[in-house]
């Protein structure tokens, strides 16, 4: 490959500056460095070496029968001496090569001399620059030391001032925990001078409400007294005896006051309509609805303040003149009768509640047939009554009652109704017992007794829906 003019030159100059610097004498950076030159000893080696070739050997002179019998002689002479010079000639090439090796070196020496003093030069300028890092570490910890001493002072002087700070802190915390503390006796006693002002005011307003139930009560009996005597004259005749004695104990009505029985054991008509309130949404849209043993007509309030067609029937002649007092639609009489003077397909819904209990357990299937053939066609059978399955009920509520037969199983009159063709039979258990006996609560909240309490102790109620096809 060729090679241009411009790279001839460039590689020239760089062998040339590559011979300057390896047989440079002097160094850059310090003045009495100076190598001695070899030239000399090159010169006296070439000579000595010029001297040693030409022995033995015969200078040539002009031709002619003279010279050249000269020349022969001289040749002659220098062969028979060759063998007493060859030692000799053998000793001065041997000096002449000990002169190359010196000399080369010597050459080398003063490479080595060269680059040391190169080296140095830049140890040396590597010290200085040492030096100077020195002298301005020693310039600035001269500087900063003052300050340093000062602000170490200052450290100090904040440091006690904090301390002092602290001390007085404490001080003030402790006159503030002592203030504080008396202040909290001071709350204290205004707390519990308020605790017991705010229990005499729940005492009076507990014997308030006392008083308030009480006369409550004396006006209840006094309407009682009231209906039973507008009762016989504006009433109809009680049933005949032989279309109650199926369906109700024989219970003489002049002597049981059996309106005050429930106003005391079941609960305040307000009571009753709240804790029957669930019926609207049950009866929503099913229209007329028959109340079986509507008692005092709560439910059929109810019902009617929603906007609903509703009647009822009672065999107490003085909870169904109470009903009519109300403008209800109420019947005196036997539930059974009532329901087979309704036409058939012609009720939304029949509801009776807390009354199978009271009636004898045979004529069941019967009250299920009946209702289930007067329902129309989506209308809803509910019968509500208390839970066998919850043992708290035997403890005393049923038997409080002396009209109670028998409780009526959910199974049992699940059974029924799908006999009489009444379908999606729902079961709804009302009024938790863990939730009303405080006992059976706290019992509830071990986990290994819950299983126990929620089976054997649910809702103390039950309501079975039934709806017809």
């Amino acid at each position: 490959m060729l090679m241009s003019p411009q790279e001839i030159e460039a590689a020239v100059a760089e062998i040339r500056e590559r011979v300057r610097e390896r047989h440079s004498k002097t160094v850059e950076g310090i003045d009495d460095f100076d190598l001695p030159s070899l030239e000399p000893l090159g010169h006296a080696r070439d000579a000595a070496e010029g001297k040693a070739a030409s022995i033995g050997r015969v200078n040539p002179r002009p031709g002619g029968p003279v010279n050249n019998a000269l020349q022969q002689v001289k040749r002659l002479i220098a062969r028979c001496l060759n063998w007493f010079v060859r030692d000799q000639i053998d000793y001065n090439r041997a000096v002449i090569a000990y002169m190359e090796r010196v000399t080369e070196a010597l050459v080398e020496q003063n490479h080595n001399l060269l680059r040391l003093a190169r080296e140095s030069v830049e140890i040396r300028r590597n010290t200085a620059y040492l030096d100077e890092m020195h002298r301005d570490m020693l310039n600035h910890w001269s500087n900063w030391r003052p300050e340093w001493e000062k602000r170490l002072t200052d450290n100090e002087i904040r440091f006690l001032h904090m301390v002092r700070e602290m001390e007085s802190a404490a001080r003030l915390r402790e006159e503030a925990a002592k203030a504080s503390a008396a202040k909290m006796h001071e709350d204290y006693a205004a707390a519990l001078e308020q605790s017991v002002e705010a229990l005499q005011q729940r005492f009076w307003a507990d014997m308030e409400r006392q008083r308030s139930e009480q006369e409550k009560t004396v006006r209840a009996e006094l309407r009682l007294i009231r209906q039973r005597s507008r009762a016989g004259a504006a009433t109809a005749p009680p049933p005949a005896a032989e279309e109650t004695a199926a369906a109700l104990p024989r219970l003489d009505y002049g002597r049981f006051d059996y309106g005050y029985f429930q106003e005391r054991f079941r609960g305040s008509e307000e009571y009753v309509a709240k804790s029957q309130s669930h019926y609207l949404e049950i009866c929503r849209g099913l229209s007329p609805v028959a109340d079986l043993g509507c008692g005092r007509g709560e439910l059929l309030e109810l019902l009617r303040g929603a906007g609903g067609e509703c009647r009822g029937v009672d065999a107490d002649p003085h909870a169904a003149g109470a009903c009519r007092e109300k403008g209800l639609n109420v019947e005196t009489g036997d539930l059974f009768t009532f329901l087979q003077k309704q036409a058939d397909g012609s009720l939304g819904a029949v509801v009776c509640v807390h009354v199978v209990e009271h009636l004898p357990p045979l004529r069941l299937p019967e009250l299920a047939a009946l209702a289930a053939a007067k329902l129309k066609p989506g209308g809803i059978l509910a019968l509500e009554t208390p839970n066998p399955a919850c043992l708290a009920i035997f403890s005393g509520d049923f038997y409080i009652d002396p009209t109670h037969q028998r409780p009526a199983p959910a199974q049992q009159l699940r059974f029924y109704m799908e006999e009489s063709g009444l379908g999606a039979i729902e079961v709804r258990e009302l009024n938790p017992a863990y939730e009303a006996v405080t006992e059976l609560a706290r019992l509830r909240e071990d986990p290994a007794a819950r299983p126990f309490v929620e089976k054997f102790f649910g809702g103390l109620d039950y309501v079975i829906l039934g709806r017809k096809s």
